[in-house]
């Protein structure tokens, strides 16, 4: 993860681009014209929509991004392209034309419930000069992409011409041309790297009823020899993804709770896209974008993740190293406020921890037990030595911190070189701020700025002193 943090791939994205408009109001009457609802709109939203999803996904995971379409000369072609330049999004490849209708498709939501949509597009494939266009365009730029997506919508800019010759130009160049395949005909995406349809459409492309592992392995194989991929690949939605390369492998769902799983499939792509450019192994990518995809289907109405979201959520699983557990200031104070964000409880408490034992162990899980998120404060090797004398610590601080932060009650370490945590209690005003029961009656250093004060009792006789003195006395 920290590798990918630290990536910003160069990712063109080419396909049908479209905004999703949302019509929100209330509805209390019928018409006496007719018997149909009326509704009373209250507010009105946009958002990017089709390969536009793909791309607002690219760019939240930290992406440099262009797009290569072809839309109407029109007043959504306008809104269109305003709203990807309020993303940083490179549009220079985009063409425009009178004859044809950006695609905008309307949504009227009435006290939550949709009760009517309606679009106004182009469905006819470009022209070939279009594509001849387009094709001349990126000739000169092509080596200057970490990666291709073709985002396939059915609009028709993802024409049989546009798709073999960029599969072509990117295979000249050596550069990984993953798809979102549309229909069942999927003869154009021939030599791409590797394609992501769902169980549906694979199973509609390759005529094979995916019922269990062997057909499912049979489905894998077809699709990798009809289209000639280097990898072969099927989303299986609540079962995870499936890839073949060598042999068929499996990566299981890891999503906790779907609420919905509206743009799942974008996520995915863009996911697998972006750690393929950062010489992630097929298997770390798949890995990858399940990780994404469970936060994404864990949400309402948002269909984007970022870095750090998944961060979060693979330690909220067990299966992210300590280090993703060790933060700096200016780390946990972005961590924060992304938990505000979301409503959880902050839980901070701080100490030595010098040699972990079992007292510790129960006291951060009694500390856990008081919110959502535990932040714990840990000195620092000169901390520690001005505080208990020149022989302590016994451990270092870095050891100190992994073994912390291993412990399933912690959620995050943050190391401070203070002999008191004032400051980073200051910084990070936790809800609940977590002591020992031998501060009873007295002052605690950073309670103003904590929400409430909680008093733990130690676990009687178990203490690091106690344990070195055991040592010692053997």
């Amino acid at each position: 993860m920290k590798i990918l943090k630290n990536f910003t791939p160069n990712i063109l994205v080419i396909g049908d681009l479209m905004i999703d408009h949302y019509l929100w109001g209330s509805c209390e009457r019928i018409s006496p014209e007719a018997p149909v609802q009326i509704v009373d709109i209250k507010n009105e939203t946009t958002v990017l929509g089709g390969a536009g999803n793909v791309i607002n996904n690219l760019v939240t995971l930290g992406a440099k991004v262009s797009v290569c379409s072809v839309i109407g000369r029109d007043d959504n072609g306008l809104e269109l392209i305003a709203m990807l330049k309020s993303i940083d999004v490179d549009t220079t490849k985009i063409l425009r034309h009178e004859c044809r209708k950006t695609s905008k498709k309307s949504r009227v939501i009435a006290s939550s419930q949709q009760v009517l949509r309606y679009d106004k597009e182009s469905k006819e494939s470009i022209s070939k000069d279009d594509a001849h266009e387009i094709l001349n365009s990126l000739s000169d730029s092509i080596c200057s992409y970490d990666a291709v997506i073709l985002s396939d919508y059915g609009k028709g800019v993802l024409s049989d011409e546009l798709c073999e010759g960029v599969i072509g130009l990117c295979k000249k160049n050596s550069i990984k041309v993953l798809v979102d395949p549309k229909g069942s005909d999927y003869a154009k995406y021939r030599g791409a790297y590797l394609l992501t349809p769902n169980k549906k459409e694979a199973i509609l492309a390759t005529g094979i009823n995916i019922k269990d592992r062997d057909s499912l392995k049979n489905a894998l194989l077809k699709l990798k020899e009809d289209c000639d991929l280097a990898i072969s690949m099927i989303t299986l939605s609540e079962d995870g993804i499936a890839t073949f390369k060598d042999e068929m492998k499996l990566f299981p769902t890891v999503a906790k709770e779907v609420f919905d799983v509206t743009g799942a499939g974008d996520t995915v792509i863009a996911s697998i896209a972006f750690a393929l450019s950062a010489d992630k192994s097929i298997e770390e990518a798949a890995a990858f974008a399940n990780l994404a995809a469970g936060v994404v289907v864990g949400k309402i109405g948002s269909a984007t993740v970022t870095l750090d979201e998944i961060e979060e959520y693979e330690a909220t699983l067990h299966k992210s190293t300590s280090d993703a557990h060790i933060k700096s200031f200016d780390e946990i104070k972005s961590v924060v406020e992304r938990y505000r964000k979301n409503g959880k409880k902050v839980v901070f408490t701080n100490g030595c921890f010098d040699i972990l034992h079992v007292g510790h162990v129960k006291y951060l899980q009694e500390a856990k037990s008081f919110g959502d998120v535990l932040i714990v404060g840990l000195n620092s090797d000169a901390s520690v030595k001005r505080l208990k004398g020149e022989s302590r610590p016994v451990n270092i601080a870095e050891d100190r911190a992994y073994l912390l932060a291993a412990l399933e009650a912690v959620d995050f370490v943050v190391p401070f070189e203070d002999d008191t945590p004032y400051e980073l209690i200051k910084m990070i005003s936790p809800d609940i701020l977590v002591k020992g029961g031998d501060y009873k009656g007295k002052d605690v250093v950073g309670a103003e700025f904590s929400g409430e004060l909680m008093l733990v009792d130690f676990v009687d006789g178990k203490s690091t002193t106690k344990t070195i003195q055991r040592i010692q006395g053997s």
